[in-house]
Formats: C-alpha cells, structure tokens, sequence
C-alpha cells in the first residue's frame, strides 16, 4: 500500500494521513495497553498517531513509536504524529513549555501537529480539571489570540511541523483566523464526528477556508462514564448502519470510517483490538456508493457523544 497516496495536504504544505489510530483510553484500560496497540496499528499500516497531554500516555505512545523506528518498520518521516495543549496551559508563556514537556515524555524532537485541544482556557496549575469547591471547572481569562501568537511560535522554533485548533465552534475558528497579524492559520479543526453528528454545516466552513475537519468519536464512543452518559446509544448497532455493512460485506466500523473519508474528513480510530485495528485499515478497499452516502447522511441526529465538548 502506498502511503503517500493516502494522505492530503494542509494548508501549510505539509501531509496528513487520511486515517489516523487514536490513542485516547478509557480509564479501565492498562497504560501498558496502549504501547501494545500502537505497535499493533503501526504494523497494520497506520501512519498518524493521535494523542494528547490530557491522555497521560505520551510516555507509552512514545515508547511504540521509537520501538517501531529501531525494528525498521517506519522511519521518523514515516510517522505524523499529534498532540495537543490542554486548557491549562493556555497562557501564551505555558504554550511552548507544554510541548517541550510532551516532547519529553515522547522522546522525540518535534510533533507533526500541535492543536489548542478545547477554546475554553483553565486555570493553571497542576489539576489536569481544576474545580471548585462545589466541582464547578475554574477558568481562565486569556486570549486566543494570544495563545494561538504563542502556537505560531512553536511552529517557527520546527517544535511542531503544523499547527491547528481541536473543539472549535465556526466563531472562535473566526476568531482566529481574524487575528490581527496572524502569520499561520490553523491547519485543521478536530472535532467529534460521526453519523449521529456530521458536522456538515463545520464541515463546508472549514472547507471554505482551506482547513481539513478531523473526526474523533467516528465510531460513537469507548464509553468512558467521565465524558460520556452510559445510556447513549451505540452507533455501531444502528441498524441503518448495519444494514450497509451487511450489503457491502463490512464491518459497521468500516463502514463508518468509510463514511467519513469519503466526505473528504480526517478521520480517527481508536480500537485495542489487533483483528479490529486490522479491519480499521482495510478502509481503502472498497467505496459506498452515493446513494449510501445520502442514507448515512439522514442519520444525523446532532447527538453529541462526547459531553465535555
């Protein structure tokens, strides 16, 4: 498989894989699970990785990334890597310090993309979720703008090859991307994405200023009670959705994935499951006809999976 050819181009020149395996774990998985399922997913074709501080795993992502450099199967430029800058650190003199420690624990000299993981900055300190007393999150009164002047800076130093924003509504995209004197426009706006909630309207934005939609939460959800209400449905049993995986011989998460890239998104899977990560790269096999676009189109329900967001 030629690698090169499943990739487009951002804003900035530089590639990003169409599909990327996602590293965020739900909090019963073992750490050392996702140093496992990384290799398993480098192995299996997978060429952009996506983590970020918040995860707390950088160092075991890290640890399959180097791991599968040192066997030969990849070289560094083979690998794009993500991670993003939690909330905290959203003062423009914490940006820089955040990727210098995300390098660190990554032991590597650069990350592919950095993004402004959420547009709602916290306070600092060592909460990962600062709270109150009665568990009300703590904010902070910064700037984007200054945050995203501080982003640029990181570009500029080669700390990150391209820079983007993750969780942004169309008015804070807009907010950036009016900054006085921006030098770099974001190169991508991560969201949650899926046939519940395709983004469609974010979506033609987005294209509309040359910035590539990334899709997490492509297939519903891990689950995980922090984020997510146990009584969501689960869209890979959607019976629409599996009545196209049966026609087309696929798996619902196939069919998902598929979903997403052929409306031209960046789209992550996340699985621990080395016969599901396999499956996850088999994508690129097969193409649903327009028809099946449009019945995966009318699943929208504008059902937010992810409730932090």
């Amino acid at each position: 498989m030629d690698h090169r050819l499943l990739r487009v181009e951002l804003n900035d020149g530089h590639f990003i894989p169409v599909l990327g395996f996602g590293t965020s774990v739900p909090s019963k998985v073992p750490k050392s699970k996702v140093t496992e399922a990384t290799r398993l997913a480098i192995d299996a074709g997978f060429r952009h990785i996506d983590s970020a501080y918040l995860y707390q795993n950088e160092e075991e992502v890290g640890l399959a990334i180097r791991s599968k450099i040192a066997d030969g199967t990849v070289k560094r430029e083979d690998i794009f890597y993500t991670s993003k800058l939690w909330p905290t650190f959203s003062k423009p003199e914490l940006v820089q310090p955040a990727l210098e420690m995300s390098l660190k624990k990554l032991q590597l000299d650069f990350v592919d993309l950095y993004l402004i993981h959420f547009p709602t900055p916290l306070q600092p300190g060592e909460k990962v979720i600062p709270q109150d007393e009665h568990g009300k999150l703590l904010y902070d009164t910064v700037d984007l703008c200054d945050t995203w002047a501080a982003m640029e800076k990181c570009k500029d130093l080669g700390l990150a090859k391209s820079i983007g924003v993750s969780n942004f509504n169309r008015r804070q995209m807009e907010k950036i991307l009016n900054k006085p004197g921006l030098k770099y426009k974001p190169v991508c706006n991560q969201v949650e994405c899926h046939p519940y909630l395709n983004q469609s309207q974010l979506l033609a934005y987005c294209r509309s200023k040359d910035i590539v939609l990334v899709a997490y939460c492509a297939l519903g959800t891990a689950r995980d009670e922090q984020w997510v209400d146990p009584s969501s449905p689960v869209l890979l049993e959607d019976p629409v959705l599996c009545a196209v995986a049966k026609k087309y011989q696929r798996s619902p998460a196939q069919i998902a994935l598929r979903y997403q890239l052929q409306r031209g998104v960046v789209v992550l899977a996340q699985s621990f499951n080395e016969k599901r990560i396999k499956e996850n790269m088999q994508v690129f096999e097969f193409q649903l006809t327009s028809e099946d676009m449009k019945i995966l189109d009318g699943l929208n329900r504008n059902f937010r999976y992810n409730t932090a967001d």
